[in-house]
Protein backbone atom coordinates (compact mmCIF):
# COMPACT_ATOMS: atom_id res chain seq x y z
CA UNK A 1 0.00 0.00 0.00
CA UNK A 2 3.25 2.06 0.39
CA UNK A 3 3.93 2.03 -3.02
CA UNK A 4 2.06 3.79 -4.87
CA UNK A 5 1.48 6.83 -2.46
CA UNK A 6 5.32 7.47 -2.81
CA UNK A 7 5.30 7.08 -6.85
CA UNK A 8 2.19 9.51 -7.08
CA UNK A 9 4.22 12.73 -6.40
CA UNK A 10 6.42 11.33 -8.69
CA UNK A 11 4.53 10.59 -11.36
CA UNK A 12 2.75 14.40 -11.11
CA UNK A 13 5.83 16.13 -11.17
CA UNK A 14 6.74 16.49 -14.51
CA UNK A 15 3.43 17.74 -15.57
CA UNK A 16 3.43 20.23 -12.60
CA UNK A 17 6.56 21.67 -13.78
CA UNK A 18 5.74 21.66 -17.38
CA UNK A 19 3.16 24.47 -17.06
CA UNK A 20 4.89 25.75 -13.97
CA UNK A 21 1.70 24.63 -11.60
CA UNK A 22 -0.53 27.32 -13.09
CA UNK A 23 -3.90 26.68 -13.98
CA UNK A 24 -6.06 27.24 -17.14
CA UNK A 25 -7.83 30.03 -16.25
CA UNK A 26 -9.94 32.41 -18.80
CA UNK A 27 -9.42 35.83 -19.40
CA UNK A 28 -11.74 37.98 -17.03
CA UNK A 29 -14.06 40.66 -18.50
CA UNK A 30 -11.98 44.31 -18.72
CA UNK A 31 -13.23 46.54 -15.51
CA UNK A 32 -13.75 49.73 -15.49
CA UNK A 33 -10.65 52.30 -15.30
CA UNK A 34 -10.66 54.24 -12.23
CA UNK A 35 -13.12 54.69 -10.00
CA UNK A 36 -11.13 54.39 -6.27
CA UNK A 37 -10.97 56.88 -3.83
CA UNK A 38 -7.44 58.21 -2.53
CA UNK A 39 -6.70 57.05 0.73
CA UNK A 40 -5.52 59.63 3.12
CA UNK A 41 -4.11 57.72 5.97
CA UNK A 42 -0.77 55.70 6.19
CA UNK A 43 0.10 52.58 7.58
CA UNK A 44 1.65 52.30 11.04
CA UNK A 45 5.29 52.53 10.55
CA UNK A 46 6.15 50.07 13.30
CA UNK A 47 3.51 47.19 11.64
CA UNK A 48 4.37 44.41 9.09
CA UNK A 49 2.31 44.18 6.23
CA UNK A 50 1.74 41.32 4.19
CA UNK A 51 -0.54 41.46 0.93
CA UNK A 52 -0.87 37.94 -0.65
CA UNK A 53 -1.75 37.75 -4.03
CA UNK A 54 -4.04 34.68 -5.24
CA UNK A 55 -3.24 33.18 -8.43
CA UNK A 56 -4.16 30.86 -10.72
CA UNK A 57 -0.49 29.76 -10.62
CA UNK A 58 0.04 29.70 -6.72
CA UNK A 59 0.17 32.61 -3.67
CA UNK A 60 2.72 35.50 -3.82
CA UNK A 61 3.15 37.38 -0.28
CA UNK A 62 4.63 40.65 -0.59
CA UNK A 63 5.64 42.56 2.69
CA UNK A 64 5.07 46.22 1.88
CA UNK A 65 8.09 48.72 2.48
CA UNK A 66 6.04 51.63 4.01
CA UNK A 67 8.75 53.33 5.43
CA UNK A 68 10.73 53.94 1.99
CA UNK A 69 7.15 54.43 0.51
CA UNK A 70 4.83 55.11 3.03
CA UNK A 71 2.12 56.93 0.17
CA UNK A 72 2.80 54.19 -2.27
CA UNK A 73 1.93 51.08 0.52
CA UNK A 74 -0.99 53.09 1.59
CA UNK A 75 -2.27 53.27 -1.39
CA UNK A 76 -1.63 49.44 -2.53
CA UNK A 77 -2.90 48.18 0.78
CA UNK A 78 -6.18 50.32 0.80
CA UNK A 79 -6.44 48.66 -2.87
CA UNK A 80 -6.13 45.53 -1.69
CA UNK A 81 -8.33 45.83 1.49
CA UNK A 82 -11.18 47.04 -1.05
CA UNK A 83 -10.83 44.48 -3.69
CA UNK A 84 -9.74 46.86 -6.06
CA UNK A 85 -7.34 43.87 -7.75
CA UNK A 86 -9.45 41.05 -7.30
CA UNK A 87 -10.40 39.21 -10.83
CA UNK A 88 -7.16 41.09 -12.76
CA UNK A 89 -4.66 39.74 -14.73
CA UNK A 90 -0.98 39.69 -14.77
CA UNK A 91 -1.01 41.62 -18.67
CA UNK A 92 2.87 41.99 -19.08
CA UNK A 93 5.33 39.38 -18.57
CA UNK A 94 8.36 40.00 -19.81
CA UNK A 95 10.60 36.66 -19.33
CA UNK A 96 13.61 37.12 -17.47
CA UNK A 97 12.71 40.66 -16.36
CA UNK A 98 9.70 41.52 -14.87
CA UNK A 99 6.05 40.29 -14.52
CA UNK A 100 3.58 42.95 -14.50
CA UNK A 101 0.02 43.40 -13.01
CA UNK A 102 -2.77 45.62 -11.41
CA UNK A 103 -4.77 47.58 -14.54
CA UNK A 104 -8.39 46.75 -14.23
CA UNK A 105 -8.54 47.06 -17.75
CA UNK A 106 -5.97 44.15 -18.56
CA UNK A 107 -4.83 46.49 -21.60
CA UNK A 108 -1.61 47.95 -19.84
CA UNK A 109 -3.16 51.88 -19.68
CA UNK A 110 -5.77 51.90 -16.82
CA UNK A 111 -5.21 52.56 -13.40
CA UNK A 112 -7.25 53.61 -10.62
CA UNK A 113 -8.42 57.10 -11.66
CA UNK A 114 -5.67 58.83 -8.59
CA UNK A 115 -1.57 58.76 -8.12
CA UNK A 116 0.73 59.29 -5.43
CA UNK A 117 4.20 59.49 -5.37
CA UNK A 118 7.24 58.69 -3.67
CA UNK A 119 10.51 59.01 -5.14
CA UNK A 120 12.77 56.18 -4.73
CA UNK A 121 16.33 56.90 -3.00
CA UNK A 122 18.78 57.08 -5.57
CA UNK A 123 20.57 53.98 -4.87
CA UNK A 124 17.89 51.90 -5.41
CA UNK A 125 18.31 48.21 -7.03
CA UNK A 126 15.99 46.71 -8.85
CA UNK A 127 16.78 43.02 -8.11
CA UNK A 128 14.88 39.78 -7.88
CA UNK A 129 11.46 39.21 -6.02
CA UNK A 130 11.66 43.17 -5.69
CA UNK A 131 8.31 44.54 -6.18
CA UNK A 132 8.07 48.09 -7.24
CA UNK A 133 5.38 50.54 -8.99
CA UNK A 134 4.80 50.89 -13.32
CA UNK A 135 4.77 54.49 -14.32
CA UNK A 136 4.19 56.05 -17.63
CA UNK A 137 7.48 57.60 -19.04
CA UNK A 138 6.29 61.30 -18.43
CA UNK A 139 5.30 60.95 -15.04
CA UNK A 140 8.05 61.78 -12.46
CA UNK A 141 9.77 59.77 -10.65
CA UNK A 142 8.24 57.54 -7.96
CA UNK A 143 4.41 58.13 -9.08
CA UNK A 144 2.39 55.21 -9.47
CA UNK A 145 -1.12 54.47 -10.15
CA UNK A 146 -2.25 50.61 -9.19
CA UNK A 147 -0.01 48.72 -11.63
CA UNK A 148 2.98 46.68 -10.06
CA UNK A 149 5.50 44.66 -10.99
CA UNK A 150 7.58 41.76 -9.28
CA UNK A 151 11.10 41.68 -10.54
CA UNK A 152 12.52 37.96 -12.27
CA UNK A 153 15.65 39.28 -13.20
CA UNK A 154 18.28 39.01 -11.01
CA UNK A 155 18.64 42.89 -11.83
CA UNK A 156 17.03 44.28 -13.82
CA UNK A 157 19.21 47.29 -14.11
CA UNK A 158 16.42 50.41 -14.07
CA UNK A 159 16.69 53.96 -12.94
CA UNK A 160 15.27 54.58 -9.35
CA UNK A 161 12.50 55.70 -11.05
CA UNK A 162 9.95 53.61 -9.69
CA UNK A 163 8.43 53.53 -6.16
CA UNK A 164 9.69 50.62 -4.19
CA UNK A 165 6.44 48.89 -2.74
CA UNK A 166 8.10 46.17 -1.30
CA UNK A 167 9.68 42.48 -1.82
CA UNK A 168 8.24 38.84 -2.55
CA UNK A 169 8.78 37.14 1.17
CA UNK A 170 6.88 33.67 0.14
CA UNK A 171 5.93 32.49 -3.57
CA UNK A 172 9.07 33.51 -5.54
CA UNK A 173 8.71 30.37 -7.25
CA UNK A 174 5.50 31.42 -8.39
CA UNK A 175 6.54 34.35 -9.81
CA UNK A 176 9.54 32.51 -11.37
CA UNK A 177 6.70 30.35 -12.92
CA UNK A 178 4.31 33.19 -13.79
CA UNK A 179 7.70 34.64 -15.90
CA UNK A 180 8.04 31.63 -18.00
CA UNK A 181 4.30 32.29 -19.66
CA UNK A 182 5.23 35.35 -21.57
CA UNK A 183 6.02 35.43 -25.27
CA UNK A 184 9.79 35.76 -25.37
CA UNK A 185 9.19 37.04 -29.25
CA UNK A 186 6.73 39.77 -28.36
CA UNK A 187 10.19 41.69 -26.25
CA UNK A 188 9.22 44.52 -23.66
CA UNK A 189 5.34 44.14 -25.13
CA UNK A 190 5.44 40.84 -22.44
CA UNK A 191 2.32 39.38 -24.16
CA UNK A 192 1.24 36.62 -21.69
CA UNK A 193 1.22 32.59 -23.75
CA UNK A 194 -2.08 32.01 -21.41
CA UNK A 195 -4.12 34.05 -18.78
CA UNK A 196 -2.58 34.29 -15.32
CA UNK A 197 -5.80 35.57 -12.82
CA UNK A 198 -5.16 37.35 -9.56
CA UNK A 199 -7.61 36.45 -8.02
CA UNK A 200 -7.57 38.24 -5.04
CA UNK A 201 -5.57 39.91 -3.13
CA UNK A 202 -5.41 40.11 0.51
CA UNK A 203 -3.56 42.12 3.17
CA UNK A 204 -2.48 40.89 6.50
CA UNK A 205 -0.72 43.34 9.28
CA UNK A 206 1.17 42.14 12.12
Amino acid sequence: PEEPAAEEPQSEEPEQQANGGCQEVAQPEPRQDGGAKKPTGRLDPGATYIVTLETSCGDIAIRLDQKTAPKTTASFAHLARTGFYDGTVFHRIVPGFVIQGGDPTGQGSGGPGYSVRDKPPADTVYSQGVVAMAKTQVEPPGTSGSQFYIVTAPDAGLPPDYAVLGEVVKGLDVALAIDQLGDPASGGAGTPLQTVLLEKATLNES
